[in-house]
């Protein structure tokens, strides 16, 4: 009896997405806290807010990378795991 061997493609897809931690109110930062598209974001950068029952969740990129663009606009309703934004993994 032989064992076959499986082989997948290995998939790398350098986009990444950054989303919102909960439920609410999009709102950007001010452009001279976030970056803009093209720059440089760092791991735990905050690149918008989200109101809460009148709190603000700040919205933290997990990763580090070149902001490919805003998904969310100020003042959207968002929901929780809704992508606001991408960026290229560098």
């Amino acid at each position: 009896m032989t064992v076959a061997t499986l082989y997948a493609e290995e998939l790398r897809v350098p986009e990444r997405l950054i989303v919102a931690p909960a439920g609410g109110v999009f709102r950007g930062v001010p452009p001279e806290t976030v970056t803009t598209e093209g720059e440089i974001v760092a791991e735990g950068q905050t690149v918008g807010l989200v109101c809460v029952s009148g709190d603000d969740v700040p919205v933290r990129s997990a990763f580090r990378g070149w902001m490919m663009g805003m998904l969310a606009v100020d003042g959207e309703r968002v929901r929780e795991g809704q992508p606001v934004a991408w960026l290229r993994a560098i």
